[in-house]
C-alpha cells in the first residue's frame, strides 16, 4: 500500500514538473497565441463557409488568414498609426493652449444654470476648488501617454513585434486547420458525460460570441461613427476621439456619450450652436442607439455575461494583459461561469440534469 501511494505521489510530482516546464515554454509566446485564438474564435464561422467551398482545410485556413490580414489587421495598423500621431498632436495642442492661457479661458464659462447649481452646493462643497484645466490636461496626457508608450515599445522592439506577428499568423493557420481536432481532444479529458461536455462547450461558444460581438464589434462601430461625426463637424483629432469612444463603449454602464456630450457642450459654449446641437443629437440618436439596435441581431438567442461581471473582467483584463485584456478578460470570465455551472451540475445532478447554461 505504501508503495502504491509512493508511485501515485511520484506520478503527480512528475506531472506537476512537466506542466510547469510546459507553461514556462509557452509563456513567452502567450500574447501572439492569445491574439490568434481571439481572431480564430471571432472568424471561425467565416472559415466554415470557406471550407464548404474549397473542401480543403489548409487552403481554407490560408484564405481566412489572408482575409484577416487585409481587412482587419491592415486597417487597424493604419488607424493605430493615425491614433498615435493624433495623440501626440493632442498633447502638444493642450500644452500650447495651457501656456498661452487659452485653455483657462475656454474652460472659464459663465452659464446661469451652472452658477445656480454652484451656489446651492456652496454650503456643502466649494465647486470652485475643482480645477477643470488640470483635469483636462491630466486626462489627455494619461490617455495619450498609454498610446505613445505602446508605440515606443513597438518602435524599440520592431523585430520582436514582427516576429510575434508571424507567430500569430502561424498559430492562426493551425488553429483553423486543426482546431476542431484539438477541441475534441480537450472534450475527451472533461470528467463529464459526452452530452454534458457538448452542451458546456456550446454554451461557452455562445457566451464568447455574445460578449465579443455584442461588446467589441458594437464598440468599434460606435467609435467609427463617433470619429466620422467629429471629422464632419471639424473637431480636431477625430481618430483619437473615435478610439476613446470605442474604448469607453466596451465598458458597461460607461459609453461614448462621455466624449460626444462634453464635445457638443464645448461647441455650444464656444458659439458653434448648430454644430454642438448636431453632435449631441447624432451622438444620442445614432451612436448610442447602435447598441440597442444591433445587439439583438448579433447575440440573438445567446447568453451574454452580466454587465457587472463584464465590467470587472474588462478592467482586470486590461490591468493584467494590456490591450489584449479587452477580449481575454471576458473570455476568461465566460469560461469561469461555465466551469461554475459544471460544478453545480455535478453536485446537484438530480435537480439540474444536463443543464449547464450560465446564470451569471
Amino acid at each position: 500500500m505504501n508503495r502504491e501511494y509512493f508511485l501515485i505521489s511520484l506520478f503527480f510530482a512528475i506531472s506537476a514538473i512537466i506542466f510547469y516546464l510546459f507553461f514556462t515554454l509557452i509563456l513567452p509566446f502567450f500574447v501572439p497565441i492569445a491574439w490568434a485564438a481571439v481572431f480564430v474564435i471571432l472568424s471561425f464561422p467565416l472559415y466554415e463557409r470557406v471550407l464548404k467551398r474549397v473542401k480543403k482545410r489548409g487552403l481554407a485556413s490560408i484564405i481566412v488568414c489572408l482575409f484577416i490580414i487585409v481587412l482587419i489587421i491592415g486597417p487597424v495598423t493604419y488607424l493605430f498609426i493615425a491614433l498615435v500621431n493624433e495623440a501626440a498632436d493632442a498633447v502638444t495642442k493642450v500644452n500650447a493652449l495651457h501656456q498661452s492661457g487659452q485653455l483657462d479661458e475656454l474652460l472659464d464659462f459663465d452659464i446661469p444654470w451652472l452658477n445656480s447649481i454652484r451656489d446651492r452646493l456652496a454650503p456643502y462643497y466649494d465647486i470652485s476648488k475643482i480645477n477643470l484645466e488640470e483635469i483636462v490636461r491630466d486626462a489627455i496626457n494619461r490617455v495619450s501617454g498609454v498610446v505613445i508608450s505602446q508605440t515606443t515599445w513597438l518602435i524599440a522592439n520592431g523585430t520582436r513585434a514582427f516576429f510575434y506577428f508571424g507567430l500569430m499568423l502561424f498559430a492562426m493557420y493551425y488553429f483553423f486547420k486543426d482546431g476542431e481536432h484539438l477541441v475534441a481532444k480537450i472534450k475527451r479529458l472533461m470528467p463529464l458525460s459526452p452530452k454534458q461536455v457538448n452542451l458546456a462547450f456550446s454554451q461557452l461558444r455562445d457566451v464568447i460570441h455574445a460578449t465579443m460581438y455584442g461588446g467589441v464589434v458594437i464598440a468599434v462601430l460606435q467609435g467609427i461613427l463617433g470619429g466620422l461625426l467629429f471629422l464632419i463637424m471639424g473637431i480636431p483629432s477625430p481618430v483619437f476621439w473615435g478610439a476613446i469612444m470605442a474604448f469607453l463603449a466596451i465598458i458597461p454602464v460607461v459609453g461614448a456619450f462621455i466624449v460626444y456630450v462634453p464635445a457638443g457642450i464645448i461647441l455650444i459654449i464656444g458659439g458653434s450652436y448648430v454644430k454642438g446641437i448636431i453632435v449631441i443629437l447624432v451622438g444620442s440618436l445614432v451612436i448610442s442607439q447602435t447598441d440597442s439596435v444591433l445587439r439583438p441581431y448579433l447575440i440573438s438567442g445567446k447568453t451574454s455575461l452580466h454587465p457587472l461581471l463584464l465590467f470587472f473582467t474588462i478592467m482586470g483584463g486590461i490591468a493584467a494583459f494590456g490591450l489584449l485584456g479587452l477580449v481575454i478578460g471576458p473570455m476568461i470570465a465566460a469560461g469561469f461561469t461555465i466551469l461554475l455551472r459544471v460544478f453545480e451540475t455535478r453536485l446537484h445532478a438530480d435537480e439540474l440534469t444536463t443543464d449547464v447554461s450560465p446564470r451569471v
